[in-house]
């Protein structure tokens, strides 16, 4: 099954570096990344020149002009360009543990999407913090007892502890999570009509429950270290909380303005 890693970003190439550092060292290589820039500088470009021109993995840039936060709408043109059956959604903050790709891909199952977990790096730790401290557990160790991480019960990986599926809506995280392409294409993508930060990833579950699709996930598996970064301006959050509220109270599984806006 080929697998497509998109990797949200916005003004933060240090970050993004790590990340893709982290896919391109993993066990399991993705057949290839999308970067859905929601309109960064030339900066980002430039940090992203040495893995656009890789053999390894095709790496590829979807940008969109600065008109603020359009998360839904960046990562639905990420969808279009595309290749990949299965596609993984990880932001650009989030560095994946060694094993993350072959994780999704083990876990992913037809009728399903998949929750991952994160691990937060704390402030005084994330400028240093790279994909080489997730290959250590003792120094991940080190880090939870300088209380430099949070939800450090994920930092151990064991395969073998059983996933399980849940209909809950609270805990879900866009920064790592696994869709079925065709699923996502089923209910249109994302919603586009969400501007600004929050809620756009809890009000596509909730169409995707309507389409029949269920939510599987595993404590221990497919991890991303999130590091740290400034809260986002929250202006919108009632605006979306509406469009999300919408949603739950609607029968329609189908946004109106979605994924086919932008073909």
């Amino acid at each position: 099954m080929k697998i497509s890693v998109i990797v949200s970003t916005y003004n933060r190439p240090d970050a993004l570096v790590k990340v893709l550092d982290g896919l391109f060292a993993q066990t399991c290589l993705p057949d290839e990344i999308i970067i859905a820039d929601d309109g960064s500088t030339d900066d980002t470009r430039t940090a992203l020149l040495p893995f656009l021109d890789s053999q390894r993995i095709s790496v590829k840039h979807v940008w969109q002009e600065d008109q603020g936060f359009r998360l839904a709408q960046i990562r639905n043109k990420a969808i279009l360009a595309s290749s990949g059956h299965y596609l993984v959604f990880l932001d650009g903050d989030c560095i994946p543990e060694g094993h993350y790709v072959q994780d999704h891909l083990h876990l992913a199952r037809k009728g399903y999407f998949f929750q991952g977990k994160r691990v937060i790096i704390s402030q005084k730790a994330h400028e240093a913090f790279d994909f080489s401290d997730t290959r250590s557990v003792l120094c991940l160790l080190k880090h939870a007892a300088t209380s430099a991480l949070s939800n450090r019960h994920h930092i151990i990986r064991i395969p073998f502890f059983p996933s399980y599926t849940t209909a809950r809506l609270s805990g879900i995280r866009g920064c790592n999570m696994g869709f079925f392409k065709a699923d996502l294409l089923a209910v249109n993508g994302f919603n586009q009509a969400f501007k600004g930060w929050g809620r756009e990833d809890s009000e596509i579950v909730v169409r995707l429950y309507k389409y029949g699709i269920k939510r599987r996930e595993h404590p221990f598996r497919a991890i991303c270290y999130h590091l740290w970064h400034r809260e986002n301006t929250r202006q919108t959050i009632d605006l979306n909380d509406q469009l999300l509220e919408q949603a739950m109270a609607s029968d329609n599984y189908y946004c109106r303005i979605g994924i086919k806006q932008n073909e």
